[in-house]
């Protein structure tokens, strides 16, 4: 018998832990379990096409806040098509639909044990659907949770990376948080379950010994057991295949000088580490139960960036109670003091049967009726702040999380009161031009960058000009630049250049690379300022070297005797 489990991811790059999960837990089954994977990007015909023409009769859903509209949509041309399709629905998302006329099951909670269940239903009919728990039926609307299942009772689910190539690996160690904060879901859970570290370590080396790109650890809190964390990082540096790299979600004032030590250790790219701060307002942060001992985590934070060793990515939530505009400005400016490598502005998502949905009224938080259930207004956030907020979340992402302009912003930011006023600004000129509707080529960005710098007073046009061509060219190898950032140059000098280009036996060269393959692969150009330096005005010369990374050298001195070749 043929089971189908079908996910709608919300990126092509990511993959669905839960169904692989699912059909793990009941392989020695005599049931074939084919997974579909999909995203919400795909045409939803032809997403119904392909699942219509397996012609497997049982299928299940994960519904998630990202799919559950699709989903649905999805399930009612199914069961208008066929209406002896049998539905299963399951995840986070799940709860409520038992009222749905076109799902016949909903699985609520974890959904190995009550899915291999259902399974020996269909295969065996040892026992009725309606005696199942964790399970919802048209026939049985009461619910009774299903017992707890122990992780190492789920072999390793990827049996084979077939598929999943150019894809994050999502992996879990643990199920349930240890804090109750009160805008998620994994507060509905009480305590902690391990998955056994002679399985983990068994599973890293998998992923490891498969040179498997990303490996996304799903653990709610990963480091919230200091030894075991410790011993889980040692493994990974001890046995790093020089490829991997390990995204872990992390409460950072928990890391020890134990393993601040460890973690020096680590190759750069082999670790990733995403730390919600959410707010720095202590009222708001105990509104939503979060524990966070803002002055470690910053500390950690600093220390952890000293090493320059493993990317950073810290989040901000705007709608948490007691956080008005200037408490949320104040936490942004604290976190962007941090600089991390990725900044991340997120809204509160309301979500059903959490803490933070029992108080709404209480907070008067308005939200969308349906998914994802954000924020649209608060008794601290008014609509129009909420869209101020998302203006500054996308001129973030577009200028800041990109990492294409650290020259540039470092210059700009100085001219303004604080972080947070001069993505306010641009914001303000983005959508006042509106550049938001727009589709934006990589040089379309700079070009308006630079047009919003002339309302900046006292700031330095010509110096911003060249910072941003530095920005520019770090990025990409472009021969030709608009007008306001190409450098003036005269014969002599673009004669010096080539003759620099052919003769010289500069290192960034190396040994092997040709005439044809350093015009093609190296790019030199002219600067009205010392960009590496101290940004004095003096003619500059930089060599952009593009290979696996992008580098730039200052080669004014080795300059120096081409041109006067070239002049004489």
């Amino acid at each position: 018998m043929k089971f189908l489990l079908v996910a709608l991811n919300a990126k092509f790059i990511h993959s669905a832990l839960g169904l692989y999960s699912l059909k793990g837990f009941v392989k020695d089954k005599n049931a074939d379990i084919i997974i579909k994977e999909f995203t919400i990007n795909n045409n939803l015909d032809s997403i119904t096409a392909e699942i219509y023409r397996t012609k497997i009769k049982i299928i299940g859903f994960s519904f998630y806040i990202w799919n559950i509209e699709n989903n649905l949509q999805i399930i009612d041309t199914l069961k208008k098509a066929d209406p002896n399709i049998f539905i299963i629905a399951g995840g986070p998302e799940a709860y409520g639909l038992n009222e749905n006329k076109n799902i016949d099951i909903v699985v609520l909670g974890e959904g190995e044990k009550p899915f291999s269940e259902i399974v020996d239903c269909f295969l065996y009919k040892k026992t009725s659907l309606s005696e199942i728990k964790g399970i919802l039926t048209k026939e049985n609307s009461e619910y009774n949770a299903n017992d707890a299942i122990q992780l190492d009772e789920i072999d390793f689910v990827y049996q084979d990376f077939s598929g999943l190539e150019n894809r994050i690996i999502y992996y879990e160690t643990s199920r349930g948080c240890p804090f109750k904060c009160q805008y998620c879901m994994s507060s509905l859970v009480s305590g902690v379950r391990n998955l056994s570290l002679d399985r983990v370590f068994s599973d890293l080396k998998i992923f490891l010994d498969n040179n498997i790109k990303q490996v996304k650890f799903v653990d709610r809190t990963f480091n919230c057991e200091p030894e075991r964390t410790y011993k889980i990082w040692e493994f990974l540096i001890e046995n790093d295949n020089g490829i991997s790299n390990f995204h872990f979600e992390i409460a950072a004032d928990l890391i020890n000088k134990k393993q601040i030590l460890l973690l020096q250790k680590a190759r750069k790219g082999l670790f990733q580490f995403e730390i919600g701060v959410q707010s720095t307002n202590i009222k708001t942060l105990d509104a939503i139960t979060r524990k966070t001992n803002l002055d470690k985590l910053f500390e950690n934070v600093r220390i952890i960036k000293s090493f320059g060793n493993i990317h950073q990515h810290l989040d901000l939530i705007a709608g948490l109670p007691f956080e008005d505009f200037d408490s949320f400005k104040k936490s942004f400016n604290d976190v962007f003091a941090l600089r991390p490598e990725q900044f991340q502005l997120g809204f509160l998502k309301v979500l059903k049967e959490t803490g933070i949905k029992e108080k709404a009224k209480e907070f008067e938080i308005k939200y969308r009726a349906n998914a994802p259930y954000e924020v649209i207004s608060t008794m601290w956030l008014s609509f129009e702040e909420i869209l101020d907020l998302k203006s500054i979340e996308d001129i973030v992402e577009l200028f800041y999380n990109t990492n294409r302009f650290e020259k540039s912003l470092n210059y700009l930011l100085d001219f303004f009161d604080s972080p947070f006023d001069f993505f306010y600004s641009l914001g303000i000129f983005w959508e006042s031009n509106k550049l938001n509707l727009l589709k934006h080529n990589k040089l379309f960005i700079p070009k308006y960058l630079f047009k919003f710098a002339e309302s900046v007073k006292n700031l330095n046009r010509e110096l911003l000009s060249d910072l941003i061509k530095y920005d520019i060219l770090l990025n990409e190898n472009l021969k030709t630049l608009p007008d306001i950032f190409e450098d003036t140059i005269s014969e002599s000098e673009k004669n010096a250049i080539l003759r620099f280009m052919k003769e010289s036996n500069h290192f960034c060269f190396g040994t092997t690379a040709n005439y044809r393959q350093r015009l093609k692969n190296y790019n030199v150009k002219k600067f009205n300022y010392d960009i590496l330096g101290d940004r004095k005005k003096q003619i500059s010369y930089i060599i952009f070297r593009y290979a696996d990374s992008v580098e730039a050298f200052d080669i004014t001195n080795l300059m120096t005797e081409f041109l006067l070749e070239a002049e004489a």
